[in-house]
């Protein structure tokens, strides 16, 4: 069985590096009817925050992305750490190290200065004289001395590195008995069952390390697939202004889910010319050894794209609840269809369909004056009154098709160009030349709101 996780630390938000690597994770376990497991790296007590865990499961939440079992805290699992650093010590393949910090800043100054690559010495290794007093020891575990460390990528294929060149003896629990970071991650990994790793490639410097670990307590080595980082359009590292913002800021632009990670699962992978991705094609088609080698671009317009077409081709019924996070309730309105009919071709996100919508039900305060100039002139008001009293004797406007005949019979009867009746009744209505179909605002707001705003227009412009 394939088991994943996605282990993200709560010292800050869910960006989008991280939740392509969550989804990638979560596609390979599903395609092969596997296990997708989610750890709480929680144990810098000083830089973690609930508030953060909150924001990570509530992204989880909102992506529908759902883990297996219960969630694993790091910060619970002290006493299953120490047990491992325990019998790394009794088997000699670990060791407490005395070297105070004052001794540690010498040696690197010196090695620095003899342009060496700064590492312990190895000082305390093979020890065996008296421990000096009034010092807490680190632990240290015996890192090989040589050869080579093979790290077997699904991604970036064997990798090797020489054991002298990026190891020392690493710390595996600072002197206050606190487990590192490599040393807890080996252990979860090795007992929480997670045999294929998935994660950004600014961990493979780790994985060495961690090798190490697994070697030292006899633990079967996990498949690591290190994925390429995600960089903006001038192939530098992701700022927030590009896009590595808080995921849960998406939702507040107004980007469906299914958009978003169809969106991520595209940057690295793809599968021929395929564009849209349904989650059960994702998890049908993904694989971690399709992943390219280099770096993905991050790209704004590629995502608006794929947001508009997911929200094109909702049903009116789902885009009325969503936007109601937007602060429009249109879930009862009698001309939800023909409304959100009108906008959701139009719209890139939620927000712009639900400032769309807002526009059109909303009487105009303001009308812009280059529209105004434009569209009122000498015989505007008259075809406009005109037009409010054809309105006012109908009995029968209730679709936008009867507002457009209504508005043909003027068009007919004074010969003028529908122009000439379409621009003033635009600005009379939206107060502005932009928008929707005007048959259509009309048959949203109705017959007494189209006459009330022609009517405003009227006096504010005459």
């Amino acid at each position: 069985m394939v088991v994943t996780r996605f282990a993200p630390s709560p010292t800050g938000y869910l960006h989008i590096g991280g939740l392509r690597t969550a989804l990638f994770s979560y596609l390979w376990a599903k395609q092969n009817n596997g296990r997708f497991v989610l750890r709480i790296e929680d144990t810098d007590k000083k830089r973690n925050s609930q508030e953060a865990t909150d924001a990570i499961l509530k992204a989880f939440q909102w992506l529908g992305l759902k883990h297996d079992g219960e969630i694993t805290y790091q910060s619970q699992r002290d006493e299953i750490y120490a047990k491992y650093i325990k019998q790394l010590l009794e088997q000699d393949k670990a060791y407490k190290c005395y070297m105070t910090k004052e001794e540690l800043t010498e040696l690197r100054e010196t090695q620095m200065a003899n342009k060496e690559r700064t590492m312990y010495n190895g000082k305390y290794r093979d020890f065996d004289g008296v421990a000096p007093e009034g010092i807490e020891p680190v632990i240290r575990i015996k890192a090989p001395l040589s050869g080579e460390i093979l790290v077997r990528d699904g991604v970036k294929g064997d990798v090797s590195f020489q054991a002298q060149d990026i190891l020392d003896d690493f710390v595996i629990a600072r002197s206050d008995g606190a487990p590192t970071y490599n040393f807890v991650v080996a252990i979860d990994d090795y007992l929480m069952g997670i045999n294929e790793v998935i994660r950004g490639d600014d961990h493979l410097s780790n994985t060495p390390k961690q090798i190490v670990i697994y070697e030292a307590l006899g633990f079967e080595i996990p498949k690591f697939y290190h994925v390429p980082m995600i960089h903006n359009s001038k192939g530098k590292k992701l700022s927030k202004r590009d896009g590595a913002t808080d995921v849960m800021a998406y939702k507040e632009m107004g980007y469906k889910p299914e958009a978003l990670l169809n969106f991520l699962v595209r940057l690295g992978w793809s599968h021929g010319d395929q564009e849209i991705f349904n989650m059960a094609e994702m998890q049908e088609l993904f694989n971690p050894k399709d992943i390219n080698k280099s770096a993905s671009i991050y790209n704004t317009e590629k995502l608006d794209w794929l947001n508009a077409h997911y929200i094109k081709n909702s049903s009116n019924n789902e885009l009325a609840e969503l936007l109601t996070d937007y602060d429009l309730v249109l879930t009862s309105h009698d001309k939800k269809e023909i409304l959100l009919d009108a906008i959701k071709d139009r719209a890139k996100n939620l927000q712009e369909m639900a400032d769309m919508a807002k526009e059109i039900l909303s009487t105009p305060t303001s009308y812009d004056k280059k529209a105004v100039k434009k569209a009122f002139k000498d015989e505007s008001i008259p075809i406009l009154n005109t037009f409010g009293a054809k309105l006012s004797n109908s009995e029968s406007c209730h679709l936008p098709t009867d507002y457009h005949s209504l508005m043909q019979e003027v068009v007919d009867e004074m010969k003028i160009g529908f122009g000439k009746i379409g621009m003033p009744l635009r600005v009379a209505l939206l107060g502005k030349m932009t928008g929707p179909g005007i048959d259509v605002v009309m048959a949203v707001i109705g017959k007494d709101e189209t006459m009330q705003r022609i009517a405003n227009a009227i006096a504010a412009n005459s």
